[in-house]
């Protein structure tokens, strides 16, 4: 009885020391997460400049709130854009342990391609709404009347649609973390394929104007890169086969 109390008391304090660790690596991240705030806030004019070259039309402030908010998300922005090697680096730190030496290595790898592919998602979206659905929106005015936009209304309707395909873009390396890990295969991801193309249709449906194309033409690079996630899946999971097995011999 007196054994299995103490290792009743050795879980608890277990806990309570991945508690304690879990709230330092959040309040690291949020710490960082206010100094890349700041930073953006320091730039806000310069992106608002960014923004601002792709279109023909100036942007309206009906209100001196409008002024704040745009600081505070252009600020948003460069703050969730720059955290994300952080964040992924304190859940990377936190799990470690029970990873293998093989699992720690690769997985640590995976760090920088989240925010490179973060940015690449940005830029694909930022694309296609400069280039695809604001124009195709504004091509309903016709000449029936003249166009007037708040900054607020627009770079709400901006960030609506580049944000959810900056996250989408991260599918290659959560497949390759969690490959890596064992929790996903390429063949269930074979097997699920037609309803992961039914959601990032969906999913484009939501995000582009109400036309039968755009959402198709939009979803098209999405299909690709949900196609290049399941390669990559295969080749993690030939070398981590590969790699058990090696292991296995040595033993």
């Amino acid at each position: 009885m007196k054994l299995k109390w103490g290792s009743k008391k050795m879980n608890e304090m277990d806990v309570v020391g991945h508690l304690t660790e879990l709230r330092n690596r959040l309040i690291v991240t949020f710490s960082l997460f206010i100094l890349f705030f700041i930073a953006g806030f320091i730039f806000v004019e310069d992106l608002y400049a960014f923004f601002m070259d792709d279109i023909d039309m100036e942007l309206m402030v009906i209100s001196p709130s409008e002024i704040i908010w745009i600081y505070f998300r252009m600020a948003g922005l460069v703050a969730i854009a720059g955290i994300i090697p952080v964040l992924a680096y304190e859940i990377w730190a936190f799990v470690k342990p029970a990873l293998t030496a093989h699992e720690r290595k690769i997985s640590l790898s995976y760090i920088p391609f989240l925010f490179l592919l973060f940015l690449g998602g940005l830029a694909f979206g930022y694309t296609m709404f400069i280039h695809l659905i604001f124009p195709f929106i504004l091509s309903f005015s016709g000449g029936l009347f003249k166009v007037m936009l708040t900054v607020g209304g627009y770079f709400t309707f901006l960030f609506r649609i580049t944000l959810p395909f900056a996250i989408l873009f991260e599918l290659p390396v959560i497949t390759m973390f969690l490959t890596t890990l064992g929790i996903l295969t390429p063949d269930y991801m074979i097997k699920i394929r037609k309803y992961a193309y039914f959601i990032l249709i969906i999913i484009c449906t939501m995000l582009t104007p109400p036309d039968f194309i755009m959402p198709i033409i939009v979803s098209l690079p999405l299909i690709l890169l949900y196609e290049v996630s399941i390669h990559l899946s295969k080749i993690v999971m030939k070398k981590r086969d590969a790699g058990s097995g090696s292991l296995t011999q040595s033993q």
